[in-house]
């Protein structure tokens, strides 16, 4: 596994101004349709070059028996807190990864930055301890007798990303976190899963299409923008992740018998490709900071259900790695043309390199 896979090309230079696009501020979601299965679906053939408009419950249509359908498993923390200096100033919490039982390293939203050894006093009156700073986060320390887990659970909040320029609410609870989230750990939805609801899956198992799931804890970091333009100069935030031995098997099992692997967010991808060392597929546990923009080779994967994605954004490379940037890009013209809903809460793209018969 690489930690850092950023490909050097030679005589390339890959830019983050070469992935701007155009997106009219009305077209971000800003809430989840009433259906999880109800939004809308842009089919992009790479073979064929050609886009079609589809809904997102005519999914099973575009797949076929054999086919295995890979899943991330991990389930949001309500990982926003609220706050208050013991001088009086207001502080918001996000927290990027639980590292202990009552530890965090954490974003603080905060005129005046805590020194260590500074007090941050919660909504329920628990209190925080700034134990110091790795970077741009804090390493804090809950000072509870109860799991950090179980604190977040009873006072946090979804933590929306920062485009959804509302406060989570109780229908956010649910719907910022997939239908079959079962791992704890991260503080962003993998939201390409936010699409499928039991009916969905039910009537993909039963047509023969089969599923299998990695874990990896989005962090923080996945809304990080970039500073520097020459994208080799950019370095990827840590997450953590496991791809186990039976979803490997699966793997090895379809691809022998004709079937593709299509993974359903780029978070999948990201997991699969850090299991994934010259081509072969093993099992891995552990944290990974790949990155991959075009000129990578993603090997692990034959499709990829995702969302739409931030200008400029490492995710917009990792799609544009598939299936080519300026395919990419026109598709995403397209989709602003044809008024898709963009981002977290928004429509979603079956990306299909190979074309879409199986």
């Amino acid at each position: 596994m690489s930690d850092n896979a950023a490909p050097v090309i030679p005589g390339c230079v890959v830019k983050k101004s070469d992935f701007d696009f155009h997106l009219p501020p009305e077209l971000i979601a800003q809430a989840p349709l009433a259906e999880r299965s109800a939004s809308r679906l842009l089919l992009l053939d790479v073979a064929a070059g050609t886009r079609e408009n589809r809904m997102f419950r005519e999914l099973p249509d575009l797949l076929a028996p054999g086919d295995l359908l890979v899943f991330n498993d991990t389930r949001v923390l309500p990982a926003r807190l609220h706050g208050h200096k013991e001088s009086g100033g207001a502080v918001e919490i996000l927290i990027e990864r639980v590292t202990g039982t009552h530890e965090a390293r954490a974003q603080l939203g905060v005129s005046k930055k805590p020194k260590e050894g500074g007090r941050i006093i919660l909504t329920d009156g628990s209190m925080v301890t700034v134990l110091g700073r790795e970077g741009e986060f804090f390493v804090l320390r809950f000072d509870t007798d109860e799991p950090l887990e179980k604190l977040l659970i009873r006072v946090g909040e979804m933590p929306l990303p920062p485009y959804i320029e509302r406060g989570a609410d109780s229908s956010d609870t649910e719907r910022y976190q997939t239908v079959f989230a079962r791992e704890p750990g991260a503080v962003a939805a993998p939201t390409a899963g936010l699409h499928f609801d039991e009916a969905l899956l039910a009537r993909i198992r039963d047509m023969g299409v089969d599923t299998g799931y990695v874990t990896l804890h989005v962090g923080a970091g996945t809304f990080q923008a970039m500073r520097a333009d020459d994208v080799r100069d950019h370095v990827m935030h840590r997450e953590w992740l496991n791809v186990g031995e039976a979803l490997v098997e699966k793997i090895r099992a379809t691809r022998a018998a004709g079937g593709r692997v299509i993974a359903v967010g780029t978070t999948v991808v990201r997991a699969l490709e850090s299991a994934t060392v010259d081509g072969v597929l093993s099992p891995f546990a552990g944290e990974t900071q790949i990155f991959i923009f075009p000129g990578y080779r993603i090997t692990s994967v034959d499709g990829l259900v995702t969302n739409f994605h931030l200008p400029q954004s490492t995710l917009l490379m990792l799609v544009s790695a598939l299936a080519g940037k300026e395919t990419i890009l026109d598709a995403y013209r397209f989709a602003v043309a044809e008024r898709y809903r963009f981002f977290s809460y928004g429509d979603a793209m079956l990306i299909l390199p190979g074309g879409t018969e199986p």
